[in-house]
């Protein structure tokens, strides 16, 4: 059932590998329409093998793509966009010059124009040694690689006449919701600032003083809102949506995948999908300390209505298996077979189901940790007959769930109060290995099935507040 009005909210994300959009009745919640599609925007950096750019271009054809494959008379009820995506990352545009309108097809779209690349998260430019070179932030959380503003700071020493091209920066679902709304200085959530570094969370300002001392290009960076205000009204129709919809200021893709399914206090959620996360609502009231502590493998992510999250943010989840999986593939291609990747997906998951002891020991953290950003992949207690590809990965599930166990273990939960686990995220669903392992290191009631959605939750977001 539709609301009395017939208006629907349309929630995005602009996801690190796809994009997706969904159509909800904002008073049942119920997603009446959903699409996806795959980006494959990834593009050779300049930082080489370090780096992690994607085509902006290619993100929003996909984006469109999505929302012309949604009924046409259902877009034409849409009073309200919520909008999240992949945080920390970074692009940069020239204001008024960042898209243009084009007809396609009878609808209206944009497409960028002067825009950078979109530096993601997973960018790996800024070594350990640089980032001890750049000042301390007054902020409760610690700056690394891939965070907007320490991709900045490297532009700033190492591409300087870069910056001077652009005078407009965002994440990539800032970027979407300036073009919508036709910002003249682009709009941040207290969300994806804080993700960016050198934020105060506790204030909602920049560390402008700091910046400033050190010559940062401060006027680039957007202002900021709390997550749930609106940013403004779409200033064209886009792909059938009306002009004039409201926009919701973006927000983060982790926050709304929490938000989509975290239903009680005692819950906490375990999303592992390209990377990894747990996390749980901390009581209301909680503020994190106004400088960064040690490095610690948890942290405090602002959430909604000044809360926060405790989490344990993991840069190794789905994306090592997926790495196994296409090292499998080159060897065999290397041997003068043939298979497919989904081939070895479900052959690979079928030989660990068996499995119970491994009796060997993978370290998973083939992309480091921001809490400990040189550390290394390994395997140990090779013997000569444990290694089966059962065995093998088995042991590789095993060491993805025991890693991020390792962060924010089971007794600290319990004293949090935390009953049950939500499991959530592509990498869990398809993978029963992974699974059995999260029931046998986790002592506590685990719960699938609940979709965890950045998409959905951004368009809940936009029907409550």
């Amino acid at each position: 059932m539709e609301s009395e009005q017939g208006c629907l909210v349309l929630g995005i994300d602009v996801g690190t590998s796809s994009v997706k959009a969904v159509l909800l009745e904002p008073v049942s919640r119920e997603v009446l329409h959903s699409q996806s599609r795959d980006t494959r925007a990834g593009r050779e950096s300049e930082c080489g093998a370090q780096g992690k750019e994607q085509d902006v271009s290619q993100i929003i054809r996909s984006l469109n793509d999505c929302l012309t494959a949604l009924p046409r008379e259902r877009l034409r009820k849409v009073s309200r966009i919520g909008v999240s995506g992949q945080m920390h990352g970074v692009l940069f545009w020239r204001s008024n010059q960042g898209c243009h309108w084009v007809n396609s097809e009878n609808l209206r779209i944009f497409e960028p124009r002067e825009v950078s690349s979109l530096v993601t998260w997973e960018d790996g430019r800024c070594t350990t040694d640089f980032l001890s070179s750049l000042p301390q932030p007054q902020s409760h959380l610690n700056v690394a690689s891939g965070f907007g503003c320490t991709t900045i700071f490297w532009y700033l020493k190492n591409r300087p006449e870069f910056l001077q091209q652009y005078d407009a920066a965002g994440t990539i679902q800032d970027y979407v919701v300036s073009m919508l709304c036709g910002l003249q200085k682009p709009l941040m959530s207290v969300q994806n600032a804080a993700s960016w570094g050198y934020f105060n969370t506790r204030t909602k300002t920049w560390n402008t003083d700091i910046l400033q001392e050190w010559r940062f290009p401060v006027p680039v960076l957007p202002d900021v809102l709390d997550a749930g205000c609106i940013a403004g009204k779409t200033s064209y129709e886009w792909c059938g949506i009306p002009q004039g919809a409201e926009v919701g200021v973006a927000l983060g893709d982790f926050q709304c995948s929490v938000y989509s399914s975290l239903s009680e206090s005692t819950d906490a959620v375990l999303n592992i999908s390209t990377s990894a996360q747990l996390t749980f609502s901390m009581p209301e009231g909680f503020q994190p300390e106004n400088h960064p502590g040690p490095v610690q493998a948890v942290t405090y992510f602002p959430y909604f209505e000044d809360r926060y999250l405790a989490v344990a943010a993991s840069l190794n989840g789905g994306n090592v298996f997926a790495s196994f999986v296409t090292m499998l593939a080159q060897w065999t291609a290397e041997l003068g077979l043939e298979t497919t990747e989904p081939n070895i997906y479900s052959r690979v998951i079928n030989a660990a189901l068996p499995v119970k002891d491994p009796q060997l020991t993978v370290c998973p953290t083939l992309f480091g940790e921001r809490h400990c950003p040189d550390s290394r992949a390994s395997v140990s207690n090779l013997t000569s007959t444990n290694l089966s590809l059962g065995n093998v990965t088995r042991a590789l599930c095993r060491g993805i769930i025991e890693n991020i166990h390792s962060m924010l273990p089971s007794q600290r939960l319990k004293d949090s109060g935390i009953k049950r686990i939500i499991g959530s995220g592509s990498a869990l669903a398809r993978n029963a290995s992974l699974k059995q392992e999260v029931e046998r290191v986790f002592p506590f009631p685990v719960v699938y099935g609940k979709d965890v959605d950045s998409a959905v939750g951004a368009a809940m977001v936009m029907a409550q507040h």
